[in-house]
């Protein structure tokens, strides 16, 4: 793959099954350089192999598919090139989609009530003179912002205080219903500005400057379940919590008001409305230990009692989209070995594993016996399949324009073992050829975060340019259980680098197509805190890139936006911690050609990180450029404009043809940043 076919790479949502069980729509989005933007559109997949797919919309960013439980509706998220998602319908059988909101800041997640009639949503509602509320105050108009609270930025959100997430109810219009008409002229002057609405008025569940989140109905549809940290002190801890509120309106009231601190990400109520499911991590004491926390999946009954744990929380890292199976059934994702599995769990405490590696699953539905998967694998960014009587069948080819054009080159799951005996898992993508190639050691962000089998566009487009491509999930990672994720804590730069290192060794051996003498390294986020702390400490590498990284514990913690708490848990707190476990304190001793790479509006890794570090090694002669993105976040790597992206791969190969030329990247003329 090549950084200019990054339009051919689609990405698949999380299925929603049709109830009468012969077909299930996903979303289909992919990267688009004319538009400089996502665009996407909802894809009808018939279970029946004889009946191809089938694009069912044409908006330019159309995203979230849910049908309503009676299967007359299909509700979506539609989004233009300058606006905010909007909640959409459209008849199950086709028509034209109605818009049934225009929140000021778009429409996050929502959910479906029972009856088929309403839709619970979650919108960011901005205060009064801020983000456009009052026309012709801008950004650079508006009041200031007096912080008292650590909790006040996201990155790729900013500001949260002054646009807090709150819960809306909608109903929505019968199928086959009149389209509105807006009033003109003298219907218009009489019935007033409201009036020329064509969605119908949301009536706003929650209040206050906290987040509500995950809503979902209750079976009997009285009741919406949310989490949000509503406790007292919420802002001295990472808790939140399960609540519920008339979907009428009304009193809200917490469902564990006495439960221990934990992190509380999604909850939904079981079909035979007994019980409740919830996925959550627990947080120590002081709620803020969040190390390696794998999140558990908790079962509780409806009328209250106490919650029990289903899931191994020791060796399963269970995450959603939870969905309802059967009478008493819920299905999850499991984070394991680098595969991400599909388990179905019942409120008894049994479980099977349905769909497993080498398959990654994206999301699942279930409709009676027939379950939809939406998963990637090594030659597929996405792709739809069906469980049936014990049987998988893939429904889609999604990837077929991007393998018709490029190469897609199978990743080899590879194990190393180090001095102390500890195994290191992970993966080399190795280019066409006998070789040998230069090597890239490339370390994942997280740290608690996994590389897996599955598709990855940077392994592919740096193994398309020549080089062997080495992922490993070092201690520190998740998927492998909470010890080894926990065994960095406050020892940051120790077991971690000593793994990486000793996959290197250990892949360089195994694979004699690498070049042992022409290695590279290169990681962001957690990745580039690690490249920058090896580099201080090993001088084989010709050269290093170090993107978004986690630089200095001690300036992130004032500037970061999860500063007031992450380095403080991963590092310890005082300062002489954060200082020995700094790639910033061992600076000087780099001797490697170093690339910095750092978007200018991230808050997770702040533009400081990668300014201070530059300058410092530009300051005691050591060969390094920083390349600067304007307008992106931490995510331009994942989610960053594509021209951006495609700048950024081109920049990157520029920057290993310099000082790792391969047989495929050999310096270009002059005129990149890293010339």
């Amino acid at each position: 793959m090549k950084a200019e076919q990054l339009p051919l790479l689609n990405s698949v949502s999380a299925p929603a099954a049709h109830p009468d069980g012969t077909r299930a729509v996903v979303s289909v989005t992919r990267p688009d350089f004319d538009a400089d933007a996502y665009v996407g559109q909802l894809w009808s997949v018939p279970f029946d192999p004889a009946i191809p797919p089938r694009r069912i919309t044409r908006g330019f960013r159309d995203t979230a598919p849910a049908f309503s439980p009676d299967g007359t509706v299909l509700a979506f998220l539609r989004a233009t090139p300058d606006g905010k998602p909007q909640l959409h319908v459209v008849e199950a059988d086709g028509g034209e989609p109605q818009a049934i909101t225009e929140q000021k800041l778009g429409v996050s997640d929502f959910s479906w009530a029972p009856d088929s009639h309403r839709i619970v949503f979650s919108s960011r509602v901005a205060e009064e003179g801020r983000y456009g509320t009052v026309d012709g105050v801008g950004p650079g108009s508006e009041d200031p912002r007096l912080i008292t609270d650590n909790q006040y930025r996201l990155n790729g959100l900013g500001y949260t205080a002054d646009k807090p997430a709150q819960l809306f109810v909608v109903d929505v219009p019968e199928p086959g219903a009149e389209p509105p008409v807006a009033p003109a002229g003298r219907a218009a002057k009489a019935l007033g500005p409201e009036a020329a609405s064509l969605v119908p008025r949301a009536m706003q569940l929650t209040s206050g400057d906290i987040d509500h989140t995950s809503p979902s109905f209750s079976r009997n549809g009285e009741s919406v379940y949310f989490v949000a940290s509503l406790h007292e002190g919420h802002d001295a801890d990472l808790a939140s919590g399960i609540y519920r509120v008339p979907a009428a309106g009304g009193d809200i009231t917490a469902l564990r008001p006495d439960a221990a601190p934990q992190s509380v990400l999604e909850v939904c109520e079981s079909v035979d409305g007994e019980w409740l499911f919830f996925t959550a991590q627990d947080l120590g004491d002081d709620g803020l230990d969040f190390v390696a926390r794998n999140t558990a999946l908790y079962v509780m009954p409806v009328r209250g009692g106490k919650a029990t744990m289903l899931s191994d929380v020791e060796n399963q890292d269970v995450g959603g989209p939870l969905e309802t199976v059967g009478a008493d059934g819920v299905l999850a994702l499991n984070t394991t070995r680098g595969n991400v599995q599909l388990i179905r769990w019942t409120a008894d405490g049994g479980s099977e594993v349905l769909v497993e590696g080498p398959r990654v699953v994206i999301g699942a539905s279930a409709v009676r016996d027939i379950v939809s998967v939406s998963f990637g694998d090594a030659f597929s960014n996405g792709e739809l399949g069906v469980l049936e009587n014990g049987e998988f069948r893939v429904l889609t080819d999604f990837a077929r324009a991007l393998r018709g054009k490029a190469t897609i080159l199978e990743p080899h799951e590879f194990t190393a073992t180090g001095p102390d005996g500890y195994p290191v898992h992970g993966w080399a993508v190795l280019p066409e050829g006998p070789g040998p190639h230069p090597v890239l050691l490339t370390i994942h962000g997280g740290p608690f975060a996994q590389y897996t089998g599955a598709f990855f566009d940077e392994a592919q487009v740096y193994a398309e340019a020549g080089y062997a491509v080495l992922m490993c999930n070092p201690r520190g990672s998740a998927g492998y259980g909470q010890a080894h994720g926990g065994a960095i804590k406050e020892k940051m730069g120790t077991v971690d680098m000593a793994d990486v290192l000793t996959f290197l060794d250990g892949a360089v051996e195994a694979f004699p197509a690498m070049d042992k003498e022409s290695i590279g390294i290169m990681g962001g986020s957690y990745g580039g805190y690690l490249t920058a702390w090896v580099i201080g400490h090993e001088h084989r590498f010709k050269a290093a890139i170090v993107e978004r990284g986690f630089l200095d514990p001690v300036s992130f913690a004032g500037s970061s936006d999860i500063g007031w708490f992450f380095g403080g848990q991963y590092t310890g707190g005082s300062l002489e911690q954060m200082a020995a476990q700094s790639p910033m304190a061992v600076v000087t001793a780099v001797r490697t050609p170093t690339l910095v790479v750092h978007s200018e509006n991230d808050l997770r890794c702040p533009v400081e990180q990668g300014q201070r570090y530059f300058a410092a090694l530009k300051a005691q002669g050591v060969e390094t450029a920083l390349l600067l993105f304007p307008g992106e976040d931490h995510e331009l790597s994942r989610s960053g404009t594509p021209h951006h992206r495609r700048q950024r791969f081109e920049q990157i190969l520029a920057w290993w043809a310099r000082h790792l030329p391969s047989a495929a990247n050999r310096p270009r003329e002059a005129g990149s940043a890293t010339d």
